[in-house]
């Protein structure tokens, strides 16, 4: 038999020791482990009607819904249209204005001073309810503590008149880790919007170390470019994932190199860039970061696409892809003839609901976090006009994706210190910290100009990680200038 080494000897004895005192004497345990006040010890602890009259009860739905309560983590916001954490062990988070700025906030839920990106002097973006235009993507490096490079995607206007949608690279300052350096910007692509609306927006990096991009089809109504549309059209940037190689240029001066398993490199009437093709409005898009044992998963990238008339829809991006744009929407056809044209091909959506649930679907994630084990592996995502939210479970043996009922809980079940059951209406993101944990952004008054813009965290309070459990290790922020603590504002709203 191997010695047992003093440490673990030590932690048998005690063991031994409150195993017997607690089965003898209750008195004599709470003496051992110090508890002077016996109603801190169990079992009166479970009894004690003033320590337990401020937390809630977890009840069990009738109706099988999986009932989810909120924290509030940040507000006081001007559409914030994304919330990313950079992957380098802070567990900052960045939030992200639609008009232009950029904002850190630290750990313990202050936010700095000095804004990290403030691009609002070059963004196009206006005060109108529902703009599209704006800021609308950020993506950092995969190798960020390295190198410091982060990419962004915004609207810009040329002459007062021409429209684009622009991607740059840029890189931290070198003199502060809390902002970036704003001469640093490189433009890596511009692309010419012919209409206001469908922007895209989208950047991220997936498991390969490409940059994805997520274009919308140009705007107006039923993709009317062109004899197919623009989603349709390979040779065409708008309505694609596109996928490049940021590190790294090529001769000719372009600012990326094309991935060598691009899917249409051979094709002469095809874009080198795209990826996937036949979207419509790609609203928010997600990688897997795999289950935290199996790794099951990983690497699958999630979209909401928005519909046109009657269907939203959720698709999981497949190399080579055409997701049916514009001949269908969603399940259904669109433009009958395309429809029915057999080289159509197309990927179908994983699930799509129609316009008697919500009218604009925001993708969302995966739940691959430690706090709330019931969420794992669901497929979280909102409407931004119902203010819905849903959740998707997959079956692992046929891969199909059915609905789960997902709901506010009541006012018993959220009623634990610093819950709380409701949330603004308009869904404009959702986000994922370096832990994995879920949140969403959402605001009052869909406007540029209206500082109603709330980001809230998922809470499953029918099963909670051990304690301790997800303790995470953070690196030190070296902040300089002044941080703004965080008040919550919506908990003091009367629940429902």
């Amino acid at each position: 038999m191997a010695a047992v080494s003093e440490p673990q000897h030590f932690v048998i004895i005690h063991r031994v020791l409150v195993w017997h005192y607690s089965e003898k004497d209750v008195s004599t345990f709470c003496r051992m482990v110090d508890l002077s006040d016996q109603d801190y010890c169990y079992p009166n602890v479970l009894e004690s009607p003033d320590l337990n009259s401020n937390l809630g009860q977890v009840l069990k739905d009738p109706r099988g819904c999986l009932q989810l309560c909120l924290t509030e983590v940040a507000n006081g916001l001007r559409n914030p249209v994304l919330m990313l954490h950079s992957g380098d062990d802070t567990h900052r988070m960045f939030i992200a204005e639609q008009l232009g700025f950029v904002w850190v906030y630290l750990q313990d839920g202050s936010r700095l001073e000095q804004p990290f990106l403030d691009m609002s002097g070059e963004v196009l973006t206006t005060p109108w309810l529902g703009d599209e235009r704006g800021f609308l993507g950020m993506a950092f490096h995969p190798k960020y503590w390295d190198n410091g490079c982060f990419f962004i995607y915004y609207s810009i206007q040329v002459n007062s008149s021409l429209e684009k949608i622009r991607v740059s690279e840029m890189k931290v300052s070198a003199h502060d880790m809390n902002m970036a350096d704003p001469y640093s910007e490189r433009v890596i692509l511009e692309i010419e919007e012919p209409a206001a609306n469908h922007n895209g927006g989208q950047l991220l990096f997936g498991v390969d170390g490409y940059l994805y991009i997520f274009t919308g089809d140009g705007g107006k109504a039923g993709d009317p470019f062109g004899t197919y549309g623009n989603a349709q059209n390979k040779s065409a940037l708008l309505g694609k994932v596109l996928r490049i190689d940021v590190d790294g240029s090529v001769p000719s001066g372009q600012q990326y190199r094309i991935p060598p398993d691009n899917p249409f490199l051979g094709d002469p009437d095809a874009r080198p860039e795209v990826f996937a093709y036949g979207v419509r409005n790609m609203w928010r898009c997600s990688v897997d970061r795999g289950d935290p044992v199996s790794h099951y998963g990983r690497g699958r990238i999630f979209c909401g696409d928005v519909g046109q008339n009657r269907f939203e829809e959720i698709d999981i991006i497949v190399r080579g892809g055409n997701y049916g744009w514009r001949a269908k929407e969603g399940f259904e056809c669109y433009d009958i003839r395309l429809c029915y044209d057999s080289s159509l091909n197309d990927t179908l959506p994983i699930f799509a609901y129609s316009h008697h649930v919500g009218k604009s679907v925001t993708g969302g994630y995966v739940y691959r976090g430690c706090e709330s084990p019931n969420l794992n592996g669901l497929y979280i995502f909102g409407d931004f006009m119902s203010g819905g939210i849903m959740a998707l479970e997959e079956d692992k043996t046929t891969g199909q994706w059915k609905e789960r009922s997902v709901c506010m809980g009541d006012k018993k079940i959220c009623s634990f210190p610093g819950l709380i059951n409701h949330h603004h209406k308009s869904i404009i993101s959702f986000a994922e910290d370096e832990a994995g944990e879920l949140y969403f952004l959402a605001t009052v008054h869909p406007s540029t100009i209206s500082p109603f813009g709330t980001v809230f965290k998922f809470m499953d309070p029918s099963r909670r990680a051990p304690p301790g459990k997800c303790k995470q290790k953070l690196l030190p922020v070296k902040v300089k200038g002044k941080k703004f603590p965080f008040v919550p504002k919506e908990c003091k709203s009367p629940q429902v």
